[in-house]
């Protein structure tokens, strides 16, 4: 892959990237994601439940109360092993739930849950007009031709004041800015690297206002520590990681990680937008 950076927003991105007819086909025969369908997501989804996906319920509906959301109708976009909905229904805050998951074995297996499947992209999706209360999607936009069409798919089923949730990598994070290639967000899969300031200005031309730019990540310094003690990084030359991740990492390691949470310095991040 050949990465590039824009000149105006700062994103990174691939280009030449994938056209959407091969990513449709990439996605639909991959192996990797049957075997994860199959074997992964069933051996570990009790604690990625647990570690994961009730924890980002909980903060979904924390965020649907803090800004007066209605709750009547929650859509999923990449609904994946159906997880995030499965905790979404038991909370019983939401009149309905739709998960939408374009790849047949996984639509197939949030199926099987009893959840409410609609078996195709964000783009093909046709719901009445201004039906649609809370739109999420996790780790789905890095992963796109066009994100522009996601969010703008989005916006057209979104009522009025709706409510927009997406996470992703932040290019700007701690994570990525250290380890740059060698971190395991680098990957083949994902096409597009946004930051607060170019995601919000992506949410903004798709009609959208943001309310709440996150990094709620905790990991980065754990993720930087272990590649430089594998021998994977080099910091002969950077005194302070040193000093930072491996000198005195078991007094001071927890408190810069919440140092880069608590200012947008994580590579985890979360954008909160309301529908113009």
């Amino acid at each position: 892959m050949t990465y590039v950076v824009c000149l105006d927003c700062e994103s990174m991105y691939v280009n030449p990237r994938p056209s959407p007819a091969i990513l449709k086909t990439f996605y639909a025969r991959s192996k990797n994601y049957a075997y994860w369908n199959q074997y992964i997501f069933p051996a570990s989804e009790e604690a990625r439940r647990e570690k994961i996906f009730r924890p980002r319920a909980e903060r979904m509906a924390e965020i649907c109360l803090r800004h007066n959301i209605p709750t009547n109708v929650l859509l999923e976009v990449g609904a994946g092993f159906g997880t995030f909905c499965e905790e979404v229904n038991r909370m019983r805050i939401f009149r309905r739930v739709i998960a939408v998951e374009p790849t047949r074995d996984l639509a197939e297996t949030c199926r099987r849950k009893g959840l409410e499947v609609v078996e195709k992209s964000i783009e093909q999706v046709h719901l009445e007009e201004d039906s649609v209360d809370v739109v999420v999607s996790f780790e789905v936009l890095e992963h796109l031709f066009s994100p522009r069409d996601l969010l703008l798919s989005c916006a057209s089923i979104l009522s009025p004041g709706g409510l927009l949730i997406v996470t992703c990598p932040n290019v700007k994070g701690f994570d990525l800015v250290v380890l740059e290639g060698v971190s395991g967000t680098i990957d083949h899969e994902h096409l597009n690297y946004f930051h607060p300031a170019s995601l919000t200005l992506l949410a903004a031309n798709c009609g959208f206002e943001t309310l709440e730019v996150l990094t709620p990540g905790k990991l980065d310094a754990e993720l930087v520590r272990k590649r430089i003690i594998a021998g994977e990084i080099d910091i002969s030359r950077q005194p302070f990681l040193k000093e930072v991740l491996i000198e005195k990492w078991e007094r001071v390691g927890s408190n810069f990680q919440q140092f880069l949470a608590d200012n947008l310095l994580s590579s985890h991040m979360w954008l909160i937008a309301r529908k113009r």
